[in-house]
């Protein structure tokens, strides 16, 4: 099976042409005011068009309440929810049973006892993202955590890996993890917040590369 690519933190029209061109199967747009990645709500729905029907947009909150959310939703229209901050199962089966929307749940992984929580999401969540723990932000730091914790998890929902993979390491981190997704933000930049579009295309064609190896 093909590895799905997400390539995050997006704010550009010609950064969409790179990651859709390169072969990612969704974009992500964080609308968190402390990310050097946030866009506004307004530009967010601008990207979110542009892409439409070419690529799935992923929206990214952080601990947002339920009007902002509700918001976010409304005016974004995203094809999916990302939450990144310490949202609970009830308030994703929630967002979920009012939006009719894919929900994503990012976990930062400390070790095994955090794994073995993440079922607590089960029937809540469509997929989880197992990413670095977070420190001043949740996301989008470049860090990895020890993706040897994944190797004998037993998943019982669909998930993908994120934090510090880049066109280097993506291809050793899916040998050793079998992620079904990866999902890559600072590893394809220039600068914080700056994609790059050689970077996304050396990412993208690591893990097709990987594919063809299998």
């Amino acid at each position: 099976m093909q590895t799905q690519i997400k390539i995050c933190g997006l704010s550009t029209e010609t950064a969409i042409d790179a990651a859709i061109q390169a072969g990612a199967d969704y974009i992500g747009l964080v609308h968190f005011p402390k990310s050097p990645r946030h866009v506004s709500l307004e530009r967010a729905a601008k990207l979110r068009t542009y892409a439409a029907q070419r690529v799935k947009t992923v929206l990214l909150l952080v601990n947002a309440d339920p009007a902002s959310t509700g918001q976010a939703i409304a005016e974004v229209k995203p094809d999916v929810i990302q939450f990144h901050g310490s949202e609970t199962p009830e308030w994703l089966k929630l967002v979920a049973d009012n939006s009719g929307l894919e929900i994503w749940k990012a976990l930062g992984v400390k070790d095994k006892p955090t794994l073995a929580k993440s079922s607590r999401y089960l029937g809540a969540a469509d997929r989880l993202l197992f990413d670095a723990p977070a420190k001043a932000l949740p996301g989008g730091t470049g860090t990895s955590f020890d993706w040897s914790l994944l190797a004998d998890h037993h998943h019982q929902i669909d998930w993908g890996l994120a934090g510090g993979l880049d066109p280097d390491n993506v291809a050793s981190a899916l040998n050793g993890t079998h992620a079904p997704l990866v999902d890559v933000s600072s590893g394809v930049e220039s600068a914080p917040g700056v994609k790059q579009v050689d970077k996304i295309a050396a990412f993208c064609q690591a893990v097709r590369d990987y594919d063809a190896s299998k």
